[in-house]
C-alpha cells in the first residue's frame, strides 16, 4: 500500500527558504501523491508532546516567500529530555508516530537534527531527511536551505560597512556565522571585499593579521575590512588544546580518556568567537581604531532569494517522490544542481567544511585576501 499519511517537522533554528520548502512538498504530496500532512509544532517538541497542525492545500497558500517557519522550530531532541518526571522523550516521539498512524516522518533542519531524525529511524521510523543551515554546514549537499539568502545578506551587511571604515580610517571587523564550516564568511567575504577573512578551517596568527593591516596602510590604504566567522581560531589556540589531548591520551585510557576528551571539545568550542578580542588585540598591535558588527540571527530572518525559493521547492518535490516510492532513511542534497539522496548512516557525524583548495579560496588569495597564515602576499 503507498504511503498516505506523513508527517512533517522542522526543528533547529530556522532561517529563510524552510516553508517554501513545505510547500512544495505539500504541494505535491497532495496533488501528485494524494497524500495527507500532518505537521507538528515547535520541532522535535511538538512530536514529544504530540502537538500536531494540519496542513491542508489551503495551508500553503502564501508561504512561498515568507520567512521563519508557520511550523515553528525548537532545539530540542528526542531521548534528551524526561517529559514531565519520569517518561522518555524517545518513547513518546515513537508513541506520537505511531498514535498518528504516520507512513513517514520528514525532517527539516541543520546537523542536530540529522542526528536525530538517524536517531528515530534507528528505532524503527521511515524518515526522510531534507537540509536546511544558514552556514551551509549539513554534509550530503553543495548547498543548504537558507544559505544563498544568509549570504546575500551578509555581503551587504560588508558593502555598508565599507564608507564608515573609509571614512574614519578604520578596521571594521565583522562575525559571520559559521561554528566549523567557513562558507558564509569565505563567500560573502570576498564577494564583498573584504581585506581579510578568517575561517574555521584555517587557524590564523594574530600577527599575521595585523602585519597584513599594517601593510595595507603603508600602500595608502587606510582602512581594512575583516570577516571572521564565529568559529574562527586562532593558532596558538589550536596548538594548545592538540597539545593537551595528547597529553591526555599519553596519560589516560578508556572511558576516562573520552569522558577528558569531551570535556576538552566542550571547553574548545566555548574558547571559540572572540571577535572581541580579536579587535582589542589588533587596536594594540596596529594602533588603529577597531570597530565589531556581529550579524549573529540577522542573517537567519527575513524573505527568502530566488535561489533559495528554488532549492527548497526542488528538494520538496523530490522529497515527495522519495516518500511515495518508500524511499527512507536517506537525506536528499544538491548536488551540481542534481537533487540526489544519501544514506543517513554516511552522514553521521560529519560537517560540510571547505576545502582547502576550493577555488573560493585560491581566487581569494591571488587578489590579496589575508587568511591570517603563512600564504599570503599584499596586493
Amino acid at each position: 500500500m503507498a504511503p498516505s499519511r506523513i508527517g512533517i517537522l522542522t526543528a533547529g533554528s530556522d532561517c529563510p527558504g524552510i516553508n517554501a520548502a513545505i510547500r512544495a512538498f505539500g504541494k505535491a504530496a497532495y496533488s501528485d501523491f494524494n497524500m495527507h500532512l500532518i505537521g507538528f509544532a515547535d520541532g522535535f517538541d511538538g512530536l514529544v508532546q504530540d502537538r500536531p497542525i494540519e496542513i491542508e492545500q489551503a495551508s500553503l497558500s502564501n508561504i512561498l516567500t515568507s520567512g521563519g517557519t508557520i511550523l515553528g522550530a525548537s532545539r530540542l531532541q528526542p531521548g534528551q529530555f524526561a517529559v514531565g518526571q519520569t517518561g522518555d522523550r524517545l518513547q513518546a516521539a515513537l508513541a506520537t508516530y505511531q498514535r498518528h498512524n504516520l507512513d513517514a516522518l520528514v525532517c527539516l533542519g541543520g546537523g542536530e537534527t540529522l542526528a536525530n531524525t538517524y536517531h528515530l529511524m534507528q528505532h524503527g521510523l521511515n524518515v526522510v531527511f531534507l537540509p536546511k543551515s544558514a552556514d551551509n554546514s549539513v554534509p550530503g549537499t553543495d548547498n543548504s536551505i537558507g544559505f544563498n539568502t544568509a549570504l546575500e545578506v551578509a555581503t551587504e551587511a560588508i558593502d555598508r560597512l565599507h564608507s564608515t571604515a573609509h571614512s574614519h580610517h578604520r578596521i571594521m571587523i565583522v562575525e559571520l556565522i559559521g561554528l566549523e564550516a567557513g562558507w558564509l564568511t569565505l563567500g560573502a567575504g570576498q564577494a564583498g571585499g573584504a581585506d581579510v577573512i578568517l575561517l574555521p578551517e584555517i587557524p590564523y596568527d594574530i600577527n599575521t593579521v595585523a602585519e597584513a593591516i599594517l601593510s595595507r596602510n603603508e600602500a595608502g590604504k587606510q582602512f581594512s575590512i575583516i570577516a571572521v566567522s564565529e568559529g574562527a581560531r586562532t593558532r596558538e589556540s589550536v596548538q594548545f588544546f592538540e597539545q593537551v589531548r595528547k597529553v591526555n591520551a599519553d596519560l589516560r585510557n578508556g572511558e576516562e580518556r573520552d569522558t577528558v576528551a569531551a570535556t576538552l571539545n566542550r571547553i574548545e568550542n566555548r574558547a571559540v568567537g572572540s571577535t572581541l578580542l580579536l579587535a582589542n588585540r589588533l587596536e594594540h598591535l596596529t594602533h588603529l581604531e577597531t570597530r565589531t558588527s556581529i550579524l549573529g540571527y540577522l542573517l537567519r530572518g527575513g524573505v527568502p532569494s530566488a535561489g533559495d525559493r528554488i532549492l527548497a521547492t526542488k528538494l520538496g518535490t523530490a522529497c515527495a517522490e522519495h516518500v511515495a516510492n518508500e524511499q527512507y532513511g536517506i537525506a536528499l542534497g544538491s548536488r551540481c544542481g542534481v537533487i540526489e539522496s544519501s544514506p543517513l548512516s554516511e552522514l553521521i557525524n560529519k560537517v560540510n567544511t571547505l576545502p582547502l583548495d576550493h577555488p573560493w579560496i585560491t581566487s581569494a588569495r591571488r587578489v590579496g585576501v589575508c587568511f591570517g597564515d603563512d600564504n599570503h602576499s599584499t596586493k
